[in-house]
């Protein structure tokens, strides 16, 4: 654990992307193998199911420091990190420290943490303040951030699997791709990531994604003059579903979505479409799965896709309501040899001519449009995305491989102009990490009969320029607080962008947005000038 908290503060105190892969490498190599599993989970952005009640955890800092409730909740505010502030508390009292306790990292997740989650709230709380009162400030702070979820140390996980790589001397690509799928923090799958054969549970992991940047294009620009000719570009349509792939390999069939979950159960169409192929057939599969209207056979919204997500099992009402289909557009992977260095092309070449073999009504093929139209013809297609239930076209540079991540001019998604609306802010709350101590977090009214409603709640957008002047404002015209959050004179005005829209029960405006941001500060108008409800629901 010592050698663990000395990475965390290590790598907090430094922004150079070098030093910390040095640093990272140096503790892979150091540290037990059960350890470097555990700090990979971690490092990678991954978390342990909650463990303890984050107001259990404020109580008991409480009762150790003897701090109000008020007092704490006012440090919060200030400090901004639930696992600082709780640190600070709990040592500004020193009777109840105790000898160190000398454990790894391992050890203290396998033989104090995860117990806990049998425990009664009473054992809890013993189990806590044991490990508080035997550790210094520094260990107790990494403690409190790996039991309430916000591990965050400024280190990407193309990082961690670039040092990896470096201490295993293989491709980045390569360990990516090890750590892919449901990865277990385990000493022997530490050991399996520097194993040159690998492993049966490798065979059905998926590939690293292949992303795109978002093509913008400023004022006296043309794409011609971005990207060329048109015709050196693979356009196909940009859908809007759930990013996917599918490996069948050695007999086996799996889903994967873009998030690393498998899929299968919740998408079990498309699990039984797999199922006709014969054993066999080999191969890797990129792709979307849409929501599908069979009847005129086009793809439904995003917003019918998302009643299927989040569910252990999806029932016969919602199958034969909502079915689904697998949109494949790349094929990574064909009877064991690895497509990705071929070029786009070649690869859709391939995919075009073997996919007939598999195809059926579930599993598709997406289609590519015809760039010798010109870029004139492209834009206008894209205009008329929504029509279509797309999001825009995406652009593949024909001879491009298939990357790990995003590589700047490969791939570019050219997504339709959002939809924007105007609305007052009305509610602030400051924010987390790098934003801690300022007021970032907002909420949005429109207007409706005379009143405004909470539209929708967004915490991007703003330089960070313009959020200390909008900051200072807040401070200078809260009108009432409850707990975090600042109720503040409704005067501000700015535009809102979003994705997609529809109707929603749980909100008190009786809509939901996709993807809210603040597009700008509208300085030039006054509250009264914001949108009605009207306007906005016109928008469906």
């Amino acid at each position: 654990m010592d050698l663990f908290t000395q990475l965390f503060i290590a790598l907090d105190q430094t922004n150079k992307t070098a030093a910390k892969s040095k640093l990272l490498s140096e503790y892979f190599k150091q540290a037990s193998p059960a350890d470097a599993a555990w700090a990979i989970y971690f490092l990678m952005g991954e978390r342990m199911k909650r463990l303890v009640k984050t107001a259990d955890l404020k109580q008991w800092a409480c009762e150790l420091s003897h701090y109000p409730e008020w007092l704490f909740a006012e440090c919060y505010d200030h400090i901004g990190d639930l696992a600082e502030t709780l640190a600070l508390c709990i040592f500004s009292e020193d009777k109840f420290r105790k000898a160190p306790l000398k454990m790894s990292l391992s050890e203290l997740i396998e033989n104090y943490l995860l117990p806990m989650k049998t425990m009664e709230p009473e054992a809890k709380s013993q189990r806590i303040i044991n490990l508080w009162s035997s550790m210094d400030f520094s260990m107790a702070l990494v403690l409190n951030k790996l039991i309430t979820g916000g591990f965050r140390v400024g280190v990407s996980k193309s990082l961690v699997i670039k040092s990896l790589a470096e201490n295993a001397s293989v491709d980045p690509a390569v360990m990516a791709h090890k750590l892919m799928g449901q990865w277990e923090p385990t000493e022997a799958n530490f050991k399996d990531l520097f194993a040159e054969k690998a492993t049966e549970d490798e065979v059905l992991r998926p590939y690293p994604f292949c992303l795109a940047y978002p093509l913008e294009i400023k004022e006296g620009e043309s794409l011609s003059m971005i990207l060329g000719d048109s015709n050196e570009w693979q356009i196909e349509p940009k859908w809007d579903g759930i990013r996917a792939q599918i490996i069948v390999r050695k007999g086996a069939r799996v889903i994967w979505s873009r998030g690393e979950q498998l899929l299968n159960e919740q998408v079990p169409e498309i699990e039984a479409a797999l199922k006709t192929i014969s054993d066999e057939q080999s191969f890797v599969l990129d792709g979307e799965i849409l929501a599908w209207d069979f009847e005129i056979n086009q793809v439904r919204s995003f917003a019918d896709l998302q009643k299927r997500l989040g569910r252990k099992k999806v029932s016969q009402k919602i199958l034969k309501e909502i079915p689904v289909v697998f949109m494949a557009y790349d094929l990574l992977e064909m009877n064991g040899v690895d497509l990705r260095l071929k070029p786009t092309a070649e690869r859709r070449d391939a995919l075009e001519k073997w996919i007939p073999s598999i195809e059926t009504s579930i599993i598709k093929l997406s289609p590519v449009l015809d760039a010798s139209k010109g870029w004139e013809a492209m834009a206008e297609i894209r205009d008329h995305s929504r029509e279509k239930s797309i999001e825009g076209l995406m652009l593949k540079q024909k001879t491009a491989i298939y990357s790990v991540g995003r590589k700047k001019g490969l791939w570019w998604k050219w997504k339709v102009e959002p939809y924007t609306v105007d609305a007052v802010m009305v509610y602030a709350q400051q924010g987390h990490g790098r934003r801690a101590g300022v007021f970032s977090d907002y909420t949005f009214s429109i207007w409706n009969d005379g009143e405004l409603v909470p539209f929708c709640k967004a915490y991007s957008g703003l330089s960070d320029k313009e959020m200390k002047r909008v900051d200072k404002w807040i401070r200078a015209n809260t009108t009432a607080k409850h707990g975090p959050v600042r109720v503040v004179q409704a005067e501000l005005v700015f535009e809102i962008a979003f994705e997609g829209i529809q109707e929603s029960k749980r909100h008190k405006s009786g809509i939901a947005v996709r993807f809210p941001r603040i597009k700008r500060w509208r300085e030039d108008k006054l509250a009264s000038d914001a949108d009605s409800l009207e306007t906005v629901k016109s928008l469906l």
